[in-house]
């Protein structure tokens, strides 16, 4: 695993980064986890401050979203970022700026197989396994 892989991550509204936003979840969990499409894409993206990270050659590997109530959704890695460091600086970076805006708390409802990798960035598991589009999830937080 090579940490020092160089990221670049931009933040934006959905206008700006919907293209990019929309190939990453497409690949991941549309193609590769069956989600169906009208599931993944909802009425939340235009209320969401989204993140788009680029690999070195500028590439969109990596993509999530901030909601207005504090949770962060839609955390994606193409294949490609995987093991490269790309989904937690994504995390932490979402989370710097949910704190910026004065939030307390952040959320997320984690793909159960994903929720080491959030313990890892400080969130705590809440209440029982539920399934989503078919997977498990657990839901998670994380206080400031």
């Amino acid at each position: 695993m090579n940490d020092t892989v160089h990221h670049t991550i931009r933040y934006g509204d959905w206008a700006t980064m919907s293209a990019e936003a929309k190939l990453i979840r497409t690949e991941v969990f549309v193609e590769e986890q069956g989600v169906p499409a009208e599931l993944e894409m909802d009425n939340m993206d235009v209320l969401c401050l989204h993140a788009v990270a680029y690999d070195a050659a500028g590439e969109p590997i990596g993509t999530g979203r901030l909601l207005p109530d504090g949770h962060i959704g839609r955390m994606a890695v193409r294949k490609s970022g995987r093991g490269t460091g790309v989904g937690g600086a994504l995390l932490q970076g979402l989370m710097a700026q949910a704190r910026a805006r004065g939030e307390s708390l952040v959320a997320l409802s984690a793909q159960s197989h994903a929720a080491a990798f959030y313990q890892r960035h400080g969130f705590a598991i809440e209440g029982e396994e539920f399934y989503e589009a078919g997977i498990r999830h657990i839901n998670m937080n994380h206080k400031f």
